[in-house]
């Protein structure tokens, strides 16, 4: 996580067990995932704690908060879903996998739908529904050796609450290959999709280059830049209902297979799931 000299910590705003989120100066508010024992990995936690900020924010004034900011302390931006959580959701019964499922997918329609820009701070990596957040920002600001990937389909599982997001800001030319094969790219190929918008120069540090992003948006009028983000949502509309429930569905089924059971066994035992043996 970065320090940054011109925009100090003012307050604590929000501080649970796995996300906090601190008031910046000028209008800032930066939420935090913080377990960076697990490489900030989601679990049903997290996804209750983020949703519960991402509410508490989006009702703030324009006044008091001007731009989201997310980072993740340590050395990982977010390594997606805690397998041994997606794991307990399958086996927890077809209901509650679902209802887990529909949590996640709301979680991600706050941060995408959020009222005010949204700026994520990307070093290490952004897995799976890592990368889900990025894509739900409308700016990434990427370490030149962050890796990004959607890596499901390599689980027997299916990327599927985070899909229309890739799509949305990807276009599918981009999205299918990194959907459908689950492989790691660099910072820079992330840049050229669009996943990225700004990599960190060998010149500066990661606290010059935040610092120049956060300084570029802050110069539009604090109403302007949520009107227009609204404009972009109408533009390029958001998941509706219909694929808001298929998509979690999907997820859902996903995990309780035998496909996806073995992919997660095989995570665990550490070998070759038995589709990818030579």
């Amino acid at each position: 996580m970065t320090i940054l000299a011109q925009f100090p910590m003012e307050a604590s705003f929000h501080a649970g067990e796995t996300v906090r989120v601190e008031a910046l100066a000028r209008g800032v508010m930066r939420l935090v995932l913080d377990r960076p024992q697990v490489r900030n990995a989601f679990n049903a936690q997290m996804i209750r704690e983020l949703s519960q900020a991402l509410e508490e924010l989006a009702v703030l004034p324009e006044d008091r908060l001007r731009l989201l900011l997310l980072e993740g302390e340590g050395n990982v931006f977010c390594a997606g879903a805690d397998l041994a959580y997606m794991k307990e959701q399958a086996e927890a019964g077809a209901e509650r996998n679902l209802e887990n499922a529909r949590e996640l997918a709301r979680m991600f329609a706050s941060l995408a739908g959020f009222p005010a820009p949204v700026v994520s701070c990307v070093q290490g990596a952004a897995i799976g529904g890592g990368l889900g957040l990025a894509v739900c920002s409308d700016f990434v600001l990427a370490d030149p050796k962050a890796v990004f990937a959607t890596s499901e389909v390599m689980l027997g599982l299916v990327p599927a609450v985070i899909s229309p997001y890739i799509v949305r800001k990807l276009g599918l030319a981009h999205a299918a290959p990194l959907m459908l094969t689950g492989r790691r790219i660099l910072a820079r190929d992330a840049l050229a999709s669009g996943l990225v918008q700004r990599l960190v120069e060998p010149e500066e540090t990661g606290e010059e280059a935040l610092d120049k992003v956060l300084r570029e948006f802050l110069c539009a009028g604090p109403r302007a830049a949520r009107a227009t983000r609204e404009l972009l949502r109408r533009i390029a509309p958001l998941p509706g209902p219909d694929l808001f429930e298929h998509t979690a569905g999907a997820i859902a089924a996903a995990r309780a297979s035998s496909e996806g059971q073995a992919g997660l066994q095989a995570f665990f035992q550490k070998s070759a799931p038995s589709w990818n043996r030579a």
